[in-house]
């Protein structure tokens, strides 16, 4: 079982890589120490680490303070907030975006490219970005953001609600038909026992990406003039979507829920982000097994879309920006994204902790669910990002036309083209 993130485990892990990893000072013979304001959000995931991480790089930075705006609730509030500072002239200094907003904000110019930071700082080698995931961080040639926290979707199993309903812990599905059949058995109203619950409503559509995509679809065109969720791929994810509900009896429940009867044992199978591990083991507390299982893949040229968030630098003035580098390094850098990974179920953006026994090479060893997301990254691609001014709205219109899905208002050949029709007509204009 994962062990909860503790400031003790971070700090001996920061001490150990100090002497390789520890930055040089941003200003020789600075007075007055750069205050930088940071903002996140999801503080159900990330307040405690972020916490830990500002005290231990301030503690290497004492010329550095860190300060933190109120994390908002999500990707979408956290994104919301910034346009409205871009208005104002009151961004922070750095921020942690969902790697699906990365194109919203650089159309509107507010992130500095970081590529000139890392081409200038030698001791960017040793920091162990890995390539792949490094390139999620990219908009138009430009490096916006470099992975904090990276996900793929996956499912948990209670294990002991598995055996009981005649499957096996060490073989669990690799197909929707498996998963809802399972989930079909799992489903015991007079034990009070729900067998399935397919969280799409996970931020940025991604559940909704995650379907399409893994039935070899997308979400537009090449050149982004058509939508294309609406194609075949589409119409079969629609419909698997429809059939958790109809013969996973899957319940039209907030995600909230969900949590509470699957961390209760009374949930057999649930779909959620590989973000929650941690949180799923926590709140368990070994009452029963918590399995993972690959996310099911429905076609020769699947897909799944790296969710998670990008560290990004707002700042404008020089000496922030120095001080802000810093800061992006240390906690996307070995130290911080060991501390990361064991506070939740992210992977890192970086490859040393998963090589070093005083990071993450044992931690992983004796944790295999961390690992189900790494597997993942034969499949990884982009949490894509609608192009144009009405990128969050087109959000809502998705969320709005699967709602009447999952709560089987309409069939889901009604809804599919009119979802479509709706999102088409919110796309930019293209000459």
């Amino acid at each position: 079982m994962s062990k909860p993130f503790s400031r003790r485990s971070f700090v001996l892990h920061a001490a150990a890589a100090s002497a390789a990893l520890a930055a040089p000072a941003v200003v020789r013979g600075q007075t007055a120490p750069v205050e930088l304001t940071v903002a996140y959000s999801i503080p159900v995931l990330f307040k405690d680490l972020m916490d830990g991480i500002a005290r231990d790089f301030t503690a290497q930075n004492p010329n550095i303070r860190i300060t933190y705006r109120a994390p908002e609730l999500g990707y979408e509030e956290i994104m919301q907030r910034n346009l409205r500072d871009a208005i104002t002239n009151s961004l922070p200094d750095v921020a942690f975006h969902g790697l699906n907003r990365q194109r919203t904000l650089m159309e509107r110019n507010i992130p500095v490219d970081l590529r000139p930071f890392m081409d200038a700082d030698a001791k960017v080698v040793e920091l162990g970005y890995s390539p792949a995931l490094l390139s999620l961080g990219q908009v138009n040639g430009r490096q916006t953001g470099i992975g904090f926290a990276m996900s793929t979707p996956i499912l948990y199993y209670n294990g002991t609600l598995v055996k009981e309903a005649g499957g096996d812990p060490s073989k669990l599905p690799t197909t929707w038909d498996e998963v809802i059949k399972l989930a079909a058995a799992m489903h015991d109203p007079a034990k009070n026992r729900t067998g399935m619950f397919f969280d799409w409503t996970i931020t940025g559509n991604w559940s909704w990406q995650g379907l399409v995509l893994s039935h070899g679809g997308s979400m537009l065109n090449a050149d982004e003039t058509r939508v294309a969720f609406s194609d075949a791929p589409g119409q079969r994810a629609m419909g698997v979507l429809r059939r958790f509900v109809d013969e996973g009896k899957m319940p039209d429940i907030r995600p909230e829920t969900m949590f509470q009867d699957y961390f209760a044992g009374r949930m057999g199978i649930s779909m959620q982000s590989t973000a929650q591990l941690g949180r799923y083991n926590r709140e368990v507390g070994g009452r029963f097994p918590v399995l993972c299982a690959r996310y099911p893949l429905s076609a020769a040229n699947a897909r799944l879309p790296a969710g998670g968030n990008v560290a990004m630098m707002f700042a404008k003035d020089p000496v922030r920006q120095k001080a802000a580098w810093e800061f992006i390094k240390f906690a996307t850098g070995p130290v911080g994204a060991t501390a990361m990974v064991k506070a939740t179920g992210y992977m890192p953006g970086t490859t040393i902790p998963a090589q070093r026994k005083d990071m993450l090479a044992d931690f992983y060893a004796q944790n295999p669910n961390h690992l189900i997301s790494i597997r993942q990254q034969d499949v990884i691609t982009g949490w894509y990002a609608f192009p144009g001014q009405n990128a969050l709205k087109i959000t809502d219109v998705i969320n709005d036309h699967l709602q009447t899905v999952v709560s089987r208002k309409e069939p889901p050949a009604a809804v599919l083209p009119r979802m479509a029709s709706d999102v088409q007509a919110l796309l930019p204009a293209k000459s």
